[in-house]
């Protein structure tokens, strides 16, 4: 009873009930919602943000944000996609979008604790930056005709499952294995839950606040493969007002915008939910203009109850400290 008790207290628990809530109560009005084919595509479907919030989790933990993600996935997609449009090989192609990537990330996690830039000024900077210079480099054009074998990879299944699902899911669990369970891991929902505190005990934050920023873009790289890959092109637009559906994700998966709080399980599930509200309002044949307007309801909503969340746990704690406080002072008399 008391690891059901620990299990139903988690967030990501209480996210997963609401995926479910979510599936349910749209099957029941259109129950092909609930076929095998649509729960396959909408996992499928949601990779991409999956992969996204990863990185965004690490930033967020350390109480920082990241809106660069949509231009870094639109630059890395197009500048892999000519490599290998022009006969380049696929392995190299991931090479280069890992360093495009992870080198606009470097430039953030710089930004950010060399100059002090704050976060939101800092990446929505490189997010106009990366933005045009995407532009530049594909000189305004479409990248086209990308490979066939390079497109088959979104394809791929094993046992029935596709392989690009089970290497996103792998690596969400060995991810989540290491923020939870290493000590070098835990350093990063140290620094967000409490900065001054984490510098004390010696931790290096600048140092973890970079890599935080370096792995949110090289995710952002591996979504701008991944999106390339199943679309089959990359348009100049590529990715374009991701940034808030990856965050809403995030957050929904209850990753805390003030920082130190969250797992990447929890935020993968947010992204399927975020997904799974697309497809659902095509099943309910709403039309797709709601779809912006349901997202940014849903962050608003989804702030607010951070918001509620983090005061009701600064009450609580405040409260247990007055208490201990109280029993050393009887203890002393």
């Amino acid at each position: 009873m008391l690891i059901v008790k620990n299990i139903t207290k988690q967030r990501e628990f209480r996210t997963f009930l609401f995926l479910l809530v979510l599936f349910v109560s749209v099957g029941m009005v259109n129950v092909d919602y609930l076929s095998l084919e649509n729960l396959h595509n909408s996992l499928q479907s949601s990779l991409l943000y999956i992969v996204l919030s990863i990185g965004m989790t690490f930033v967020l933990l350390t109480g920082r944000i990241d809106i660069s993600v949509g231009g870094i996935l639109g630059l890395s997609a197009a500048v892999s996609g000519i490599y290998l449009r022009d006969g380049g090989s696929i392995v190299i192609a991931v090479i280069i979008a890992i360093l495009v990537g992870g080198f606009v990330g470097l430039l953030n996690g710089l930004g950010t604790t060399k100059l002090k830039i704050p976060s939101f000024i800092m990446t929505l900077g490189m997010l106009e930056i990366t933005r045009v210079i995407q532009v530049i480099y594909t000189e305004g054009l479409w990248v086209e005709n990308l490979p066939v074998s390079f497109k088959n990879i979104s394809q791929m299944e094993i046992f029935g499952i596709n392989l690009l699902a089970l290497i996103v899911i792998t690596c969400v669990i060995l991810i989540h294995l290491y923020l939870s369970k290493t000590k070098k891991g835990r350093y990063f929902k140290a620094i967000g839950d409490n900065e001054d505190g984490a510098v004390l005990l010696g931790i290096h934050v600048k140092r973890y606040v970079i890599i935080s920023f370096v792995v949110s873009g090289v995710c952002s790289a591996v979504a701008g493969l991944i999106f390339a890959s199943q679309i089959g092109f990359v348009s100049t637009t590529a990715g374009s007002g991701i940034e808030m559906t990856v965050i809403a994700a995030t957050v929904l998966g209850g990753v805390s915008l003030s920082g130190g709080i969250g797992s990447v399980i929890g935020a993968g599930i947010g992204a399927i939910i975020i997904t799974s509200i697309n497809s659902a309002l095509v099943f309910m044949k709403v039309p797709a203009f709601w779809n912006d307007a349901i997202s940014g309801s849903l962050l608003i909503i989804i702030v607010v109850f951070d918001a509620l969340i983090a005061r009701r746990d600064a009450k609580k704690a405040k409260k247990e400290r007055l208490n201990a406080r109280v029993l050393q002072e009887e203890v002393s008399a």
